[in-house]
């Protein structure tokens, strides 16, 4: 009967985690898993420097690779600006969709993924701050490996993350499962003794 209320908690907890980690528009979240702490970053939004893949099957010239202005949008053949900023993928296909249903194509097949996501920023101590080209599933350690390192004065048990679109800053356990997202600023502060 233990083992089965175990499980049963166990899996209660996945569907509300899954749940969380999907919302659109959801805010980070940090869980306890054992004995770390683990931010789950919420599904993704395209935003300015991002760059698609656009297919639209059997229209060879309504294909191909765009950018994410500082507009937030993407400029198409054919149906021109199509606002791509703040929306997930699946969003993005279905706008696109709309716009070509709209007198041009009428029953467009479009598929989107991004190609290049937008560079995540980590500055405080590290060994070289600046701005760095995100990879999927990047943790916080991977970011400061990207950076050379902690330095000397680094505190390694706190990291602060801002997100693109937060207006501030919040601060998260430093454990191998801190999840940076595209677009994020990672502080890194010094230790005080």
């Amino acid at each position: 009967m233990r083992g089965y209320l175990t499980w049963l908690i166990g899996l209660m907890m996945s569907l509300v985690l899954a749940g969380c980690a999907a919302a659109p528009g959801a805010t980070p979240v940090a869980i306890a898993e054992g004995s770390e702490v683990v931010r789950i970053v919420p599904e993704y939004r395209l935003g300015p420097a991002d760059k698609v893949r656009v297919n639209v099957f059997g229209e060879e010239a309504l294909t191909g690779e765009f950018l994410v202005g500082n507009s937030g949008k993407i400029s198409l053949p054919l149906i021109g600006e199509v606002q791509a900023q703040g929306l997930t993928i699946g969003e993005l296909q279905e706008a696109i969709a709309v716009a070509l249903r709209q007198g041009y194509i009428t029953e467009p097949r479009v598929n989107a993924e991004v190609l290049n996501y937008r560079p995540f920023y980590i500055l405080g101590e590290v060994n070289t701050p600046g701005e760095y080209p995100y990879t999927a599933n990047l943790t916080v350690l991977n970011a400061v490996a990207t950076a050379g390192g902690f330095t000397y004065r680094a505190d390694t048990r706190r990291v602060y993350i801002k997100r693109a679109d937060a207006a501030g800053e919040q601060q998260f356990p430093l454990t191998t499962g801190t999840q940076v997202a595209p677009g994020d600023t990672i502080r890194i502060g010094e230790r005080f003794f």
